[in-house]
C-alpha cells in the first residue's frame, strides 16, 4: 500500500514539473527563476532529456540545524569516498631510479 502512495505521489510531481528546453529557458530565465522561488518544480532539458533542475537556496538560520546539516554532509561525504592510490607516490612515475626526472 505505501508503495502505490509512492508512486502516486511521483506520478503528480511529475505532472506538476514544468520542463522547459534550454534554448527557450534563455529567454525567461528571470521567469523561470521567479517561479522556482515561489515553489514550482522546474526541470530545464536538452534534446529532451532532463539536465538540470532549479531549486531556490533555503537559508538555515538555526545554528543548531546548520551543524546537522554539516554534519550530515560530512558524514554521506566520507561514506562515498573510496580508497586510492597514495597521492605521495603518484608522480613517482616522473622519476628515475636515481631520483632525477626522466
Amino acid at each position: 500500500m505505501m508503495v502505490q502512495i509512492v508512486s502516486e505521489a511521483r506520478f503528480l510531481q511529475e505532472c506538476m514539473t514544468m520542463r522547459v528546453s534550454v534554448s527557450e529557458a534563455k529567454g525567461q530565465l528571470t521567469e523561470l527563476v521567479r517561479r522556482a522561488e515561489a515553489g514550482d518544480d522546474i526541470v530545464l532539458t536538452r534534446h529532451g532529456q532532463a539536465t538540470v533542475r532549479l531549486v531556490p537556496i533555503r537559508h538555515i538560520r538555526d545554528g543548531k540545524a546548520r551543524r546537522a546539516l554539516l554534519e550530515e554532509v560530512r558524514r554521506t561525504g566520507s561514506a562515498k569516498a573510496a580508497a586510492g592510490p597514495n597521492a605521495a607516490r603518484s608522480q613517482d612515475f616522473l622519476y628515475g631510479d636515481d631520483g632525477l626526472p626522466e
